[in-house]
Parts: structure tokens; sequence; C-alpha cells
């Protein structure tokens, strides 16, 4: 299972070099499933990983100017500020058991694991439409709006607080639809976003960085690092638009499973 796991790194950081997101959104189900890791602290480690496989693939594409530096402080101000609010304030009124019967339990780590499997399924809608019509979209688009995007970023900065996950998918869109940037430059500027939301989450965490397995996590992050820097060399040969609707199907099996097997089997 290990083994199976350290794969998912290689996965997880390929998807990022490639399509810019999406690879973040499977680290907590595999260090849930395959490294049996609790899923709170799941989303610590994921931070971690996220984050300095992100910033990787970002410093590649700023050699090539893929990088939109007013976008990515105007979306990734709000977004910190909200990542900061949400490991502090949202996640500690959690109560351990949220809701139960004669016959359920929902406790904290299941909800989580249940609101991870809903996202996957909202990434997986987003990657699997044709990525065509962003840039269609982007041609029809009025007068850019800031405060769209500062809102935009707020919200990703709760899906990075709370859960653990990157946000690419919900990045890139609002980068590309909203601001008008270009595809390859919003895959560079969401990378930059998703790190500095990634560390600045894993921060807030002191508290929990004494429970960490850094050897584990280290070995697990260099994994990643060498699939984002693979991904980013085959970027310049291989279509991440293309790829991007098969690795959504795939995360959409995934988001289903989960919700199957910790409702129905477990």
């Amino acid at each position: 299972m290990e083994i199976v796991g350290f794969v998912g790194a290689l996965l997880m950081g390929l998807s990022l070099g490639l399509v810019g997101s999406g690879g973040a959104i499977l680290t907590v189900p595999i260090l849930v499933y395959l490294f049996s890791i609790d899923t709170l602290l799941a989303t610590t480690y994921s931070l971690f990983i996220v984050g300095i496989t992100s910033l990787v693939g970002a410093t590649v594409r700023a050699g090539s100017g893929n990088i939109n530096w007013p976008m990515t402080f105007m979306f990734g101000v709000p977004s910190m500020i909200s990542v900061y609010l949400s490991r502090s304030v949202l996640l500690p009124l959690l109560p351990d058991v949220i809701f139960h019967t004669s016959y359920f339990i929902l406790h904290k780590s299941l909800f989580l694991l249940l609101l991870f499997a809903i996202l996957m399924l909202i990434a997986s809608y987003s990657m699997i439409r044709n990525h065509d019509e962003h840039s269609e979209l982007s041609h029809k688009n009025g007068q850019f709006n800031p405060w769209a995007l500062i809102y935009k970023g707020l919200l990703v900065g709760v899906v990075t607080g709370f859960l653990g996950a990157g946000g690419g998918f919900l990045i890139i869109p609002a980068l590309v639809l909203m601001a008008r940037t270009p595809m390859k430059k919003a895959v560079g500027t969401s990378l930059v976003i998703i790190a500095a939301n990634s560390f600045m989450g894993f921060w807030r965490d002191y508290a929990l960085h004494h429970l960490i397995d850094w050897r584990f996590l280290l070995q697990f992050s260099t994994i990643a690092i060498l699939g984002i820097m693979v991904g980013s060399a085959l970027s310049h040969k291989i279509s991440g638009d293309k790829l991007k609707p098969i690795f959504g199907y795939f995360i959409l099996t995934m988001g289903i499973y989960i919700i199957f097997k910790e409702l129905f089997l477990s």
C-alpha cells in the first residue's frame, strides 16, 4: 500500500506540472487510505506537500515568464488571509461528533472526508468540461472586475484552509475568465498562489508539528517534486488540456468511491 501511495505522490506532482490543478486534491485521500494518517493531521501534511511541490513548479515556470505577478497579489493576499482564518476559526469550531443517531455517527474526520469527496466531484466536473470554453468565454467577458477576483480568492482560501487542497481547479478558471489571463500564465500564477496559501496554512498548524513524521513527509514531498518537474518538462510537448478530462474522470471515480466506502462499507 505504501508503494501505491508513493506512486500516487508521483502522479499528484505530474498533474500539477502538466495541467496546474487537480493533483493536490488527491493528497489527503492518499495519506488517509494508503498511509493510515488521521484526516485532520493529513490536511496539515497536505499543506506542506502541496506547498513545496507548487513552489518548485512555480519556480520552473517563472523562468519562462509565465507568472502574472499583479494577479498573484490581487488573488493571493485575500486567499492567504482566508486560509489563516479557516485554520484558526472554522476548524476549531467543528465538534468531534457533528451528528449521530442510533445507527450512524458523523464525526469530524468523516465529515472532512465527505467534504473532500464532494470537492473532488466539483473539481472533476471543472476538469472534464471542454477547456476550450475558457478561452472562448474570456474574450466575451466584459470589463475586468477586481472585486470578483478578490471574492474568489477568499473562497479558495477557505477550501485550502479547511481541507488542505490547493484549489487550482478554482483559481485557473477565475484567472482565465475573470482576469482574461492567458492559460500558460494562469497555470504559473495558480502555482504561486497555491504555494503561498499552503505554507500559510501549514505555518498556522504549528501546534500539530510535533506529531509530524518529518522523514516520511520529506520522502513523499521529494517524490511529488520529482513528478512536478517531469510534468513541467512534458508540458512543452504534451497538451495539458487533452490530459485534463482523463484526470478529471479519475478524480470523479475516486470521489464516488470515498462517499460509497465511508457511508456504506465502513
